[in-house]
C-alpha cells in the first residue's frame, strides 16, 4: 500500500473528511463513514452518504448527484469504475463490488490469480434495496428497481422491477 494512502486512511480524522466533502463536492457524508478521498472519487451535489458506509475507489468511481447511500453499504471501484447516477437511492446493507478474480488455475490460489475489473453502471432515478450485491460487469439501466437482497451480475434494463439471486425481472414499470 501507498505511504499516501495510509498517510489518508489513517491520519486523516473522520471529520475533515466530512467538512471536505461539504465544501468541495457540497455532499454530506457522515463523520462515521469511511471515505477514502482520491482523484479517482466524483460525488454529486446532494448526496448523502451514511454512518458506517465504506466507500474505496481504486478505480474511477462517479456518484451522482442527489444519490442517498444507506448505513453499513460497501462500494469499491477498480480499474473498470463505478459509475452511479443521479437521483439513485442505495437501501442499507448493499454492496457494490467493481472487481473480481480469474478463477481458471487450478494450481494457484483464488487470492493469488489476476484480478479484473469490468465496471459497474448504475442508470439514474434507481433503487438498490437493503442487502442488494452489484457485481463487476452489472448495467442497471435507469428508473429500475432492484429488490431488496438480490443479487445483480448481469444488465438490468431500464424501468425494470428485478429480483433474485441471479436477479430477474419480474416486471417493467409503465
Amino acid at each position: 500500500m501507498k505511504l499516501s494512502k495510509i498517510l489518508r486512511r489513517f491520519l486523516v480524522p473522520s471529520f475533515v473528511v466530512t467538512a471536505y466533502c461539504l465544501l468541495k463536492y457540497k455532499c454530506k457524508i457522515s463523520p462515521k463513514a469511511e471515505v477514502e478521498l482520491n482523484e479517482n472519487l466524483q460525488i454529486g451535489r446532494g448526496t448523502v452518504v451514511s454512518s458506517f458506509v465504506k466507500i474505496k475507489p481504486n478505480g474511477p468511481m462517479q456518484i451522482g448527484e442527489n444519490v442517498s447511500i444507506g448505513t453499513f453499504s460497501f462500494l469499491s471501484a477498480d480499474a473498470g469504475g463505478v459509475k452511479i447516477g443521479d437521483y439513485c437511492m442505495i437501501g442499507p446493507n448493499a454492496s457494490i463490488i467493481g472487481n473480481n478474480y480469474q478463477y481458471d488455475k487450478l494450481d494457484v490460489p483464488l487470492c493469488q490469480q489476476t484480478k479484473t475489473s469490468k465496471g459497474i453502471d448504475v442508470g439514474e432515478n434507481v433503487w438498490i434495496g437493503s442487502g442488494c450485491v452489484i457485481l463487476d460487469g452489472a448495467t442497471i439501466g435507469s428508473g429500475a428497481i432492484i429488490t431488496p437482497n438480490s443479487v445483480v451480475s448481469s444488465k438490468i434494463p431500464e424501468n425494470a422491477i428485478a429480483q433474485g439471486n441471479p436477479a430477474k425481472v419480474i416486471f417493467i414499470r409503465r
